[in-house]
């Protein structure tokens, strides 16, 4: 009888997952969840290949992380088992408090509730079951462990969580820009005064990194399709909001009616036990099979979007750097309302002006440091000879105009 089971990973081949508590969290229902939720939410509209799910994606971090446990081991850094276990369990579960399409649940049926703070409340409860065998990789999660660079290794500018997710998006999406490194870069990992740093023979693939990642988050986290597709479902769930409201009867699963039909501040998302378990029985397949039902709704508003949705009629999208004129948004609306037959409270839900604000590296956040021979360390921007690190560091912002493309 083997004491590890062997699962095979696409990205990085076989993954060896220890029998114990580690196997009894990737078996467990709140984990098994993230099976039907896609890791990149809807950006398959533009990259077919775009099918992986969280569960594939915590999988690979926690095989990237058993390999950065192994090199700082192997450097000379004393891990205790129980250290090593934690922060792999840590590291499983850091998106179990994900709902389908993520930050769309965030801002329609759940807002001011962070996937974060939602991972960390099951996380609790799992503990709880599993009689406080998780109490070491919450206090990892939560920096409150006096190893500050267990916790970097879940959460900082080189996680095992960004590792894996370019690698892995740049596989599925078949975007080769964003093809990074991970296995070389964990090897130039060490550690130096409880810091996490990169030895200075690792610079390259660091520069490879942060440029990737810039990449990644332009030309398909941040697409003009998949933002415009995103908003086109952010509209549908208000509109079901606002309709369940005045008591208009929807289709929907009991979890996703639930979240209709009541209104749910953080407060009472966190005191009341029926939230949570509300939200764990929401998947993508909740979302999906409701907007096919919507489509035949009687609503025009609901019904018009949700066939939309489902037939990939998406949004028409314009993108600048300033904020669209308001003489320009006005005679789109008056445009879109003659042709669609809408009154004015519902051509709203056909135009939509967004700002998306990104940057690749924050120093000040959790700073990349580079380690040289001679024991000295030097900050990243300091020690790259080829990378503008002043770009990366920038806050780029673009508007992104989204409305009702004519037939």
């Amino acid at each position: 009888m083997t004491d590890r089971k062997i699962i095979n990973d696409p990205v990085f081949g076989f993954i060896n997952i220890p029998k114990g508590l580690l196997f009894n969290l990737v078996q467990h229902p709140l984990v098994q969840r993230l099976t039907r939720i896609k890791q990149v939410g809807l950006s398959s509209v533009v990259y077919p290949g775009a099918q992986h799910t969280r569960f594939q994606h915590s999988l690979g971090a926690f095989y990237l992380m058993s390999e950065a446990i192994e090199q700082l081991t192997g450097k000379g850094h004393f891990i205790f088992d129980s250290e090593a276990e934690a922060v792999r369990a840590a590291i499983l579960l850091h998106d179990i408090g994900h709902g389908p399409f993520s930050h769309v649940l965030e801002d329609t049926i759940v807002p001011g509730v962070p996937h974060e703070h939602i991972s960390l409340m099951l996380m609790e409860r799992i503990n709880r079951e599993m009689n406080g065998q998780l109490t070491l990789a919450i206090q990892i999660f939560k920096n409150e462990y006096p190893k500050h660079f267990l916790h970097q290794l879940v959460s900082g500018q080189l996680d095992m969580d960004r590792l894996d997710y370019l690698r892995r998006d740049s596989y599925y999406t078949g975007v080769s820009e964003g093809n990074i490194g991970s296995a070389r870069i964990i090897k130039m990992l060490d550690v130096k005064d409880d810091h996490l740093v990169v030895e200075a023979k690792g610079i390259y693939s660091i520069e490879n990194f942060l440029t990737a990642r810039r990449l990644m988050y332009w030309q398909v986290y941040l697409h003009k399709t998949s933002v415009a597709y995103e908003r086109m479902l952010i509209h549908i769930l208000l509109r079901a909001k606002e309709l369940a409201g005045r008591g208009t009867e929807l289709f929907a699963s009991p979890a996703l009616r639930f979240f209709l039909y009541h209104d749910i501040t953080p407060e009472r998302f966190d005191a009341d036990p029926v939230c949570i378990e509300h939200f764990v029985s929401l998947d993508d397949n909740d979302i999906w099979t409701a907007l096919k039902v919507w489509s035949t709704h009687a609503d025009k508003v609901l019904s018009t979007l949700s066939l939309a949705m489902i037939n990939r009629h998406i949004f028409k999208v314009e993108i600048g750097t300033e904020p669209f004129d308001s003489n320009r948004m006005a005679e789109l609306t008056n445009r879109i309302a003659r042709r669609l037959r809408l009154a004015p409270d519902e051509v709203r839900y056909f135009i939509d002006m967004q700002s998306l604000e990104k940057h690749m590296y924050d120093p000040a956040d959790d700073s990349i440091d580079i380690l040289y021979n001679d024991g000295t360390i030097r900050h990243i921007a300091e020690a790259s000879d080829m990378l503008n690190l002043s770009l990366l560091e920038k806050r780029v912002k673009k508007y992104y105009l989204c409305y009702w493309r004519e037939q």
